[in-house]
């Protein structure tokens, strides 16, 4: 017998165009997870707060809604305690350590600039890949 401890994982991936019809697609996705596993509504909050926002980012930021590009999303659910969310486009990247601060004086009127302070809130984990195209959300359940 293996003493190892054993890890269940579950892996989903989706490729989705890089069109606003692709939101509602991930939308009914995290949906029909919430209810298959029985998630609380803290956590369904986040989760579609974060992914909303990361999605929307790689069509409109990253892929520019270029109809050839793609939005690649990706769920490793590891032993039915944490999600773990890729979410990659096919765009240039950007620089996330160069954020303005939402929160700073001469930013709160500002209508955008609040996503990646968002989701780094909201998810237990929040980590971009060096060119800034690959973000991975964690949460626990």
């Amino acid at each position: 017998m293996n003493n190892m401890m054993e890890t269940m994982e579950e892996l989903h991936s989706l490729q989705l165009p890089s069109n606003s019809q692709s939101v509602a697609v991930l939308e009914n996705f995290v949906d029909d997870l919430v209810q298959k596993m029985d998630i609380g509504d803290d956590v369904y909050a986040n989760l579609m707060t974060c992914l909303n926002e990361a999605i929307t980012n790689a069509i409109y930021h990253g892929n520019k809604q270029s109809a050839e590009k793609k939005v690649f999303v990706n769920l490793e659910i590891i032993n039915n305690k944490r999600l773990v969310f890729t979410i990659a486009d096919e765009g240039e990247g950007f620089d996330f350590t160069n954020i303005p601060d939402p929160t700073d004086q001469k930013n709160l009127e500002k209508l955008t600039g609040r996503g990646v302070y968002i989701m780094k809130r909201l998810a237990d984990q929040c980590i971009y890949n060096s060119k800034g195209n690959e973000l991975e959300l964690h949460f626990k359940i």
